[in-house]
């Protein structure tokens, strides 16, 4: 029995010992992942700053913040370089830091009413939803939607390209990310693929 457990053991050992080997390959996954939305959304945001800063400020449809253009420029800057901050995988625990500030403003501001689901659930999915009224809401908006659309329109070619439904908004999107950059603020960029990994590695020589 002791033979078994110590060999059980041992193979766990190396399996830890080759995780540890590869350990590089989360944050790589997580920058690559999260690069592209950040950098898309910036320059999308930059091709439109003046209806960025629009609704930023707005009290009736939009957010109604203080110094919209200021903000407006602020995220979109923010959002743009720590994505290519990302990518290359240069300063990437400093460049969470903003990030994960945009995506909590983002949460609080644009998202929170909506509760926490993003996508239009049919059911309750997470325990912690706290707009589980809305799903049930969005399923009768659908409804309605999707009948007037087969007595008025041509349904089948409206929806070659994907059925209709309609979206939720809640934080789950920025909650995902805000975790995702949580745990690169921890792990850092890691080894190999990262600006900052050769960068360390040339000021300890």
């Amino acid at each position: 029995m002791d033979g078994a457990l110590a060999g059980i053991n041992r193979l766990y050992g190396d399996f830890l010992r080759c995780l540890r080997s590869m350990d590089w390959l989360g944050p790589l996954a997580l920058r690559i992942y999260l690069a592209p939305i950040f950098i898309l959304s910036g320059m999308n945001k930059i091709g439109g700053i003046g209806d960025v800063a629009a609704w930023f400020g707005d009290p009736d449809w939009g957010l109604g913040l203080p110094a919209p253009l200021m903000l407006a420029w602020l995220a979109t800057l923010t959002e743009l370089l720590g994505g290519v901050a990302l990518l290359l995988g240069l300063g990437v625990r400093l460049a969470a830091i903003p990030l994960m500030v945009v995506m909590a403003v983002a949460a609080v501001t644009v998202h929170w009413q909506y509760g926490w689901s993003a996508l239009p659930d049919q059911t309750l999915v997470m325990p912690w939803e706290w707009r589980g009224d809305l799903i049930a809401e969005a399923a009768v908006r659908k409804g309605k939607a999707v009948e007037l659309l087969k007595e008025h329109g041509h349904y089948g070619w409206l929806t070659e390209a994907g059925s209709f439904t309609v979206l939720k908004n809640g934080i789950e999107f920025a909650a995902t990310y805000f975790i995702m950059l949580l745990a690169l603020l921890f792990s850092g960029a890691g080894r190999f693929v990262s600006l900052d990994y050769w960068i360390r590695r040339r000021w300890a020589k």
